[in-house]
């Protein structure tokens, strides 16, 4: 497992809102599912000593902090107040940070990033669907159902493509090791490079699925970054230039980041790349066949 296990003590920001109190009772859940700890905490300034589905809300992190122990925590707070959430978890000492709001100002987030990482606070996100690692955590959210326990990291930039390629995999019998979602925005906290490091540290992760779109280069740099044997899928091949297709990330500008320039990059690393979602599953096969 990566970013976190059962055993870590998960903090909710927005915890009274609608999104924060519905997501709360999904991750306690999945966390009553697997015998985990799941969500201990909320924030929500001005509503401490309140209860969500019978987690307590705090004031402040740093209160919630003195009782409880926290390793990770998820944002549900809007776009004006996300960076200062960011900002306020990674002061009082969490190290993982998982940002679900979208709409955050490109300065907001640079700046909460950069002080993040100052403090040694890993971000996931923003606009972002979370992570969760199948019989372990769940950090966000994703639809647990989907998935099943195993030896295959998934890292994506697009939510729903994520959960499409979950399905074909655990219908295929092909269980997760850990599932993130780096988010669709132009700046994000953790990368491709940055996950995957992760992952080459974690034991129970054999191979990954890397989920791109168009725009930018994050998926050439993280393929080259590791020696896990990896299949990728680049979503977009049909995408009109200049033209923002659903991420505020995904855009294809000056002849940059198209689907077809990335695919044929991967490919000159050595990448198998899927041309549709349902082959994924029988080229991680051939991934391991290989191994073996």
């Amino acid at each position: 497992m990566i970013y976190g296990d059962k055993n870590t003590g998960v903090l909710v920001q927005g915890a009274t809102g609608k999104q924060g109190e519905f997501h709360i009772g999904l991750m306690n859940a999945y966390a009553r599912q697997v015998g985990g700890k799941g969500v201990v905490a909320g924030v929500t300034p001005g509503k401490g000593g309140q209860q969500v589905h019978g987690v307590p809300v705090f004031n402040t992190v740093k209160e919630a902090m003195k009782e409880f122990d926290i390793g990770a925590a998820v944002i549900f707070v809007p776009a004006g107040a996300a960076a200062d959430a960011i900002m306020e978890e990674a002061n009082a000492g969490i190290r993982t940070i998982v940002c679900i709001t979208e709409h955050i100002p490109v300065q907001d987030t640079m700046k909460a990033i950069a002080y993040s990482r100052m403090e040694d606070a890993c971000v996931i996100g923003p606009n972002c669907p979370g992570l969760l690692s199948p019989g372990e955590v769940k950090m966000g959210i994703m639809p647990s159902a989907l998935f099943s326990h195993g030896n295959v990291g998934v890292i994506s930039r697009s939510g729903t493509l994520t959960y499409e390629v979950v399905d074909e995999l655990t219908r295929a019998g092909i269980g997760q090791s850990t599932v993130v979602g780096i988010g669709g925005d132009p700046v994000i906290g953790q990368t491709f490079v940055d996950v995957l490091e992760q992952f080459g540290q974690d034991p129970q992760t054999k191979a990954v699925v890397l989920i791109g779109e168009v725009g930018g280069n994050l998926e050439e740099e993280g393929a080259t970054s590791t020696d896990l044997p990896i299949v990728s899928y680049i979503a977009g091949i049909s995408a009109p230039p200049d033209k923002r297709m659903g991420h505020a990330g995904a855009i294809v500008e000056g002849g940059e980041g198209d689907a077809r320039s990335k695919i044929a990059r991967l490919k000159k690393h050595g990448v198998p790349v899927a041309s549709r979602v349902s082959e994924i599953p029988e080229m991680v096969r051939e991934l391991f066949r290989h191994q073996c």
